[in-house]
């Protein structure tokens, strides 16, 4: 057997509806089983999401205080009145803050931006901020992707004489900010028909409400922020992230031509993931070493030059990141393995000081990979006694309900159901563990601690093709709500396995099955092939996708886990190190030995204490259902091993067999052997086994062996005598057959018992095991009659 890594959940499927949706739109099985799952079940409905037909974007005026926000900010254009955008450091809020720049800056506004610094001012508005904008005669801000928690804020400005308009997405709290306005698509009494816009979604509509049309030549800047943002890709986020890709292949924007040909980006192929891993981390890591304001100006520049320069900063600053990111998730991994193990905190609370504020949400997001535990990772200020951190959650744990629930632990905090933000006080930051690992250990139970891999549908090797993948790419853009769609394949073979790469981390496999074949590709489980035996049928889940190569396009799989169901057998009977053992077998296996005289040779290679079972009893009381067990040396009798295998249900049996002298190569006499051997003995009279014994064997092209091992079953049987090692024949023996004799019996038994576990072939040998373990058929002497 081969346990899958993570925890399948194959997603309930309508076959009905999905037959149904494939026959009115002539689509394949496996796109019309996905469009169902995702809720489109009417031939309308799937033709607006496979092909935009009759898609359009809902009326902005819709979103409450819509006509307030829009006369408000076209009184102080008319008035020249200076007002300011006050965005975020990420990649929403920097596209957010670069939509309403251009927007208002093309309409004639007086408009300045602010983005708070990460370090010195924290996340939000801040009453310092909103202060020093009073100072400079600002009458009007504008948040964008930021607010809904500025409860305290939006009294400060009230107080300054400021109007304050808040633009958000983030969840709303139970008390909202006294703001001149509010757009925000998830208040309690909003009735806009599409709750799950990103910040840049929210400043989108505003822009879209000012000018009375979809500025669709901001599509390219609004798909940033709502793909890094990884808000559910469907009705408009879907209509801002398909059209912005489309956008952006033939971008005129200076600072994104500047950073795709940085990053050496074919515009041709430029998708959702160009956004996600390319375009998203190199806005943020601006705001996350320091200034979010060289991303903007990036965004915004019009002089190829500038873009150039703005590039090549931030391209050097995400790269600084990545350094960042990788050493403090060292030390954080570090710190949950000796201060905060996983067996005893459901929800990991760490900190320190001098972690880096603007990267530990990535961090969050590392220690959630590698437990699969909620994270929230802090970065400690011991002079001011203050914690600032992130925090990312897994399936089942809303992070924001339940931090909700520690308000009197957060001055300030914020986010979503899986991730958030917040400050404490340092002292407070145990109590706050204590209460999230109580809370979740109501809340999650032990399978949910096991990571899930979601998957939408039972692929069948017959049903991939290069125009079924093309099909399934309708779907895309994908991202959460949309997600990338993962296929199990089932019960297939495995014809090629390799690993490749320079360390050898990856693996190479052709699946087979009925004729039909895919190729795969899993990086990182090249460590799965020591862990998978010939003639396995496994299991697989990944995505679909074409390989291209020297001008050959083959549909391949993306492998992300393997499991094979049944027990496996894994044949090192031709090892000669035994140290080797040790490293290709897996720790917790049980280390069996039949022979006592073989235990010390043998000891030192189990972790575990070396089993000897000596005697079949021993052998039918051990208890090995579901355990990897290791064969070490060549049972006495064919009926131990059967003992210890009939109807038990092994994980894996790796099968080495030693024996120090097999008798399998010396020759087991025929009884043509035998009948020549007793006319000699008659005609020669008494023989000199000590001084001839071995000119005959010569003379007959056998071994010294041979001659004796048939003297020795004459003698047995009464057929010789042997005196001072002479033999000759007994003149009054009785005529009996060669089984008869101890000596015969044992040899043949040893020569079958090398025969069919020693030196059969591997599918042989796994075979007979099956046939043991299943109990399917008689336990047969497969003795072949000699004489």
């Amino acid at each position: 057997m081969l346990k899958s890594r993570t925890r399948w959940v194959l997603s309930p499927s309508d076959e009905n509806k999905a037959k149904e949706l494939a026959r009115e739109l002539n689509l394949s099985p496996l796109t019309a089983m996905l469009l169902v799952n995702r809720g489109i079940h009417t031939g309308e409905a799937a033709r607006q999401f496979l092909f935009g037909q009759d898609t359009a974007f809902h009326d902005p005026f819709l979103l409450k205080d819509m006509d307030k926000v829009v006369g408000r900010i076209n009184l102080a254009i008319e008035s020249q009145e200076p007002m300011m955008i006050f965005g975020d450091y990420d990649a929403d809020g920097v596209s957010s803050t670069t939509i309403m720049m251009k927007v208002l800056s093309e309409m004639g506004a007086n408009v300045r931006y602010y983005i708070p610094n990460r370090f010195t001012e924290g996340y939000g508005p801040n009453e310092p901020a909103f202060r020093n904008a009073a100072s400079q005669g600002i009458k009007l801000i504008i948040t964008v992707d930021t607010g809904i928690s500025a409860v305290h804020e939006a009294g400060v400005a009230r107080e300054l004489g400021i109007d304050l308009i808040i633009t958000d997405h983030h969840e709303p709290g139970p008390v909202l900010p006294d703001a001149f306005a509010t757009i925000h698509p998830k208040l309690p009494d909003s009735e806009y028909p599409f709750k799950d816009l990103a910040g840049v979604g929210v400043a989108f509509k505003v822009a879209h409400a000012l000018y009375g049309y979809v500025p669709e030549e901001l599509f390219e800047i609004a798909a940033i922020g709502t793909i890094a943002d990884l808000v559910p890709l469907r009705g408009e986020n879907r209509l801002i992230a398909r059209n912005g890709i489309r956008q952006i292949k033939s971008t005129n924007n200076e600072g994104l031509r500047a950073l795709l040909k940085l990053a050496k980006t074919d515009l041709s192929g430029i998708n959702e993931e160009t956004f996600g891993f390319l375009i998203g981390p190199r806005i943020n890591a601006a705001g996350r070493l320091g200034s979010a304001d060289p991303a903007v100006r990036l965004l915004m520049t019009e002089d190829p030059g500038e873009a150039e320069e703005l590039a090549f900063e931030i391209d050097a600053l995400n790269k600084e990141r990545q350094a960042l990111v990788a050493s403090i998730a060292e030390e954080a991994i570090r710190e949950v393995e000796t201060y905060y193990p996983p067996s005893d905190n459901t929800v990991l609370v760490i900190g320190k000081e001098g972690w880096n504020p603007g990267v530990i949400g990535i961090v969050a997001s590392k220690l959630v990979e590698k437990f699969y535990r909620p994270a929230i990772v802090l970065c400690f200020d011991e002079e001011k006694g203050i914690a600032k951190g992130s925090a990312r959650s897994i399936a089942g744990f809303d992070l924001f309900k339940n931090l909700s629930a520690c308000r009197e632990l957060l001055p300030h905090f914020g986010g979503h159901p899986m991730a958030a933000g917040m400050t404490l006080e340092i002292e407070d930051v145990g109590k706050l563990r204590d209460r999230l690992n109580e809370m979740a250990k109501e809340q999650l139970a032990e399978e949910d601690l096991v990571p899930v891999s979601d998957v939408e549908a039972v692929a069948g090797l017959d049903e991939i093709s290069l125009d079924s993948i093309r099909e399934l790419d309708l779907l895309s853009p994908y991202g959460v709500g949309n997600p990338k769609p993962r296929f199990l394949i089932k019960d297939v073979r495995i014809s090629s396995m390799r690993r490749i790469g320079a360390d050898k981390k990856h693996l190479k496999v052709m699946l087979e099955n009925e004729g039909y074949t895919l190729d795969g590709i899993g990086f990182g489980l090249g460590s799965l092939q020591d862990h998978i035996s010939p003639l396995s049928r496994i299991s697989a889940i990944g995505e679909l996708s074409v390989n291209e190569w020297n001008n050959v396009r083959k549909p391949q799989i993306f492998l992300q886990d393997i499991s094979v169901d049944s027990w496996q057998m894994f044949d090192l009977r031709g090892l000669r190190s035994l140290d080797k053992l040790t490293e290709i077998i897996p720790s917790d296996s049980e280390w069996i030995s039949f022979h006592s005289a073989n235990q010390e040779k043998f000891q030192r290679l189990s972790a575990p204490p070396l089993r000897n079972l000596l005697t079949e009893k021993e052998a039918e009381e051990e208890d090995i259902t579901g355990r990897n067990i290791v064969l070490l040396d060549l049972p006495p009798s064919i009926n131990v091993i059967e003992s210890l295998l009939h109807g038990k249900h092994p994980a894996r049996i790796y099968v080495h067999f030693y024996k120090e002298d097999s008798d399998f190569f010396s020759t087991m006499p025929t009884r043509e052997h035998f009948k020549w051997y007793y006319a000699f003995l008659a005609k020669t009279g008494p023989f000199d086994l000590e001084k001839n014994g071995e000119e005959l064997a010569k003379y007959r092209g056998w071994t010294t062996e041979t001659i004796n091992f048939m003297s020795k079953v004459f003698f047995d049987l009464d057929f010789v005598k042997i005196n001072n090692g002479f033999i000759s024949l007994e003149k009054q023996a009785s005529k009996k057959d060669l089984s008869e004799s101890q000596t015969y019996q044992k040899k043949l038994a040893t020569f079958t018992l090398e025969n069919d576990l020693l030196y059969s072939s591997y599918e042989q040998l796994k075979g007979w095991f099956d046939q043991v373990i299943q109990g399917s058929v008689q336990n047969e002497e497969a003795v072949e009659e000699w004489i």
